[in-house]
């Protein structure tokens, strides 16, 4: 780094990103750092508590946005930055509040990590499964009875989409294992427009084009764009067998192979159809299912908690910082 455009500052120092993308990204120094012109950093006096500090710009961050300048790079000024009003209080309520705070932040950072040894724990059984065990093997064609990608009506008739009731699954729909809600929605003329067709309920929808290999199971009929496979598997496999197979390691090696390399990255249907898959016996996928489900289950129980923590921290913030 450039020793010219490099900044000292001490530990305890609140960092806050003043230019660019990333405008309002904030941390705070926990040991002598340095950092290049992008940053602000505020050197907290013995008069104030660097916690109280970070947590009254992090809540009065979002008014200050509309200082930044409208260019092609947003960006708040130094000089700007100094002069913007901050919450503040006396040094005993600062102590109080930022220790409080801070405990709260940590809870949550545990709760993460919590979250994150999970995912590494249920992706590594579902490997471990598909790899230790050799089952039989059947083409991926023998696992569905019926499967089709999507179809996207022109957008430029309304009618196709105005009071919509048909719900039309996009990417940003298959975040999670089950899709239980969507954004989006088309008409029946636009179903009968397009070659998008209603995806049963229990089918798996995978992401075949573009951002390949997103997996979820839908909870309702449903249909999807192009570049999503709807997949609705025979009555004699387990879907959630069928999920979890489909976010291991090997299936995603195998639909890699398969990939036609073009404007759009697209694992077609009629290749996947050859991908051979490991597929034991109807109890034999029921007990893998239920092992995997629970794990998911308790998973998605520690999400939800997560985001009941960043609630509670976003309403704190709200009620302290008014």
């Amino acid at each position: 780094m450039d020793s010219r455009k490099r900044k000292i500052f001490p530990k305890g120092s609140v960092l806050v990103t003043c230019i660019g993308s990333t405008i309002g990204k904030m941390g705070m120094a926990t040991e002598t750092m340095a950092s290049n012109q992008q940053i602000n950093s505020i050197v907290v006096n013995d008069k104030s508590n660097c916690d109280f500090v970070y947590y009254a710009i992090c809540r009065a961050f979002p008014r200050y946005l509309a200082e930044v300048g409208v260019q092609a790079v947003p960006i708040l000024s130094k000089s700007n930055f100094e002069k913007l009003p901050n919450y503040t209080t006396c040094r005993e309520e600062q102590d109080k509040i930022g220790y409080f705070l801070n405990l709260l932040d940590e809870r949550i950072a545990t709760q993460n990590k919590i979250i994150e040894k999970l995912e590494t724990l249920i992706k590594g059984i579902v490997d471990f499964i598909f790899t230790y065990y050799k089952f039989t093997t059947i083409p991926f064609k023998d696992v569905y009875s019926c499967a089709g990608e999507g179809g996207t009506p022109a957008t430029s008739n309304p009618e196709y989409y105005k009071s919509g009731t048909i719900p039309f699954i996009k990417i940003d729909d298959l975040q999670n294992k089950y899709i239980e809600s969507n954004k989006d929605y088309i008409t029946e003329l636009g179903l009968q427009k397009s070659s998008a067709w209603i995806v049963p309920t229990n089918s798996i929808i995978y992401s075949n084009g573009a951002t390949i290999g997103k997996v979820s199971i839908n909870k309702y009929p449903v249909c999807t764009k192009q570049g999503i496979l709807g997949i609705a598997p025979k009555a004699n496999m387990n879907v959630e067998f069928l999920y979890y197979f489909m976010t291991s390691t090997m299936f995603a090696k195998a639909i890699e192979r398969v990939v036609t390399e073009g404007t759009m990255r697209t694992a077609y249907l009629k290749d996947i159809n050859h991908i051979l898959c490991p597929i034991p016996n109807s109890n034999e996928q029921n007990k893998i299912a239920k092992l995997l489900s629970a794990l998911s289950a308790k998973l998605e129980n520690e999400i939800i908690f997560q985001r009941k923590l960043q609630k509670q921290k976003e309403f704190l913030l709200s009620q302290m910082f008014i």
